[in-house]
């Protein structure tokens, strides 16, 4: 019996629009992901450095699945300009079945194992 891909929800946050459609686009084109939403003026506020910071960011929504997720975290992480870049996964756990199963139709997952993503550290 084969299994269905789980589909995900990834988050990643840009320093602007231009990075985010960058970012969307190139996972697009390898078909990493099914759909990217781009959340504009964003206002995050987090600690770095030892020091509360705050910034306007655009939130990516990025729809993929379990198998694409090791290249799309390499992809993001090689081309994205934060030393400290979010990536976050969130399971779907549920949802419209037609929407799901066009997630799954939409990416393609690599043959070949990614290579290992590297640990880049906390923030």
């Amino acid at each position: 019996m084969k299994r269905t891909p789980k589909p995900v929800l990834v988050l990643v946050t840009a320093p602007d629009a231009e990075v985010a459609r960058r970012l969307a686009r190139m996972a697009l084109e390898t078909r990493l992901i099914a759909c990217a939403n781009l959340l504009p003026k964003l206002e995050s506020h987090y600690w770095w450095q030892g020091r509360i910071e705050s910034s306007q960011e655009v939130l990516m929504l990025l729809k993929t699945t379990r198998p694409c997720l090791r290249a799309l975290q390499a992809q993001v992480l090689a081309n994205h300009p934060y030393d400290t870049a979010e990536f976050v996964v969130l399971p779907l756990v549920d949802g419209s079945p037609r929407y799901l199963d066009w997630i799954v139709a939409s990416v393609t997952p690599p043959r070949t194992p990614a290579s290992k993503v590297i640990d880049r550290g906390s923030p």
